[in-house]
């Protein structure tokens, strides 16, 4: 894509740019943006519009990563299979898997690898939600926090994002008030604090995993 073949909506206040964020982004001034937010392809193999997004790592082995290596941690991972990334061509596609126990032990492989390569006294955040089943609520973002927690982790923030309008609202809004549940109409947010070398967090252990044991 060239930058002629790039689209603009809006007017002079509010633009919206369609086209290759790359190719886009040569064309913006620097040190002009007040907010940058990312929403990127989960590397999972699909195809967009030709682009096949699959890189061949998987964050289960970052064993190419030094540890204390890295500065912050942003994730967004799959919520168990109810989005099929890769329509279950690529066996090691955890959005494969419909068992809450065999996704956590996936999640946990996760969590102690980015928590190795993170640097002490530094940040690793994970947006998750939750779903149901047979009508009611299943903590699948609550069971993945505490693979973090179990993993090292002490829970910095747990930071509420609200949705409206999601794609899938009309569809289950009438589902709901026939069968008698409340829609999820909200994610979590989970920031991480990976503990500082011989670090005392006695005072913190409601944050931590000691509290469970």
């Amino acid at each position: 894509m060239e930058a002629s073949d790039l689209k603009y909506l809006g007017n002079g206040d509010h633009t919206i740019i369609m086209g290759d964020a790359i190719v886009a982004l040569n064309t913006i001034e620097d040190n002009s943006i007040d907010l940058i937010f990312a929403d990127p392809p989960y590397n999972i193999g699909k195809n967009f519009n030709g682009y096949k997004d699959k890189w061949s790592k998987d964050v289960r082995d970052l064993s190419f990563l030094a540890e204390d290596s890295i500065d912050l941690i942003v994730t967004h991972p799959p919520y168990m299979n109810i989005i099929k990334y890769s329509d279950g061509q690529i066996a090691e596609d955890i959005s494969n898997i419909s068992s809450m126990p065999k996704f956590c032990v996936e999640m946990e492989k996760i969590a102690r690898e980015l928590y190795r390569v993170l640097k002490p006294n530094r940040y690793c955040a994970i947006l998750l939600g939750d779903t149901r089943k047979g009508k009611h609520y299943v903590p699948l973002a609550f069971n993945v926090m505490l693979q973090f927690l179990q993993a090292g982790f002490i829970l910095k923030e747990d930071i509420i994002k609200v949705q409206h309008n999601c794609q899938m609202t009309n569809r289950w809004l009438w589902k709901a008030k026939q069968e008698g549940f409340y829609l999820i109409m909200h994610e979590h947010l989970y920031v991480f604090r990976k503990r500082q070398e011989a670090e005392d967090v006695s005072r913190l252990k409601m944050s931590t995993a000691e509290v469970y044991e």
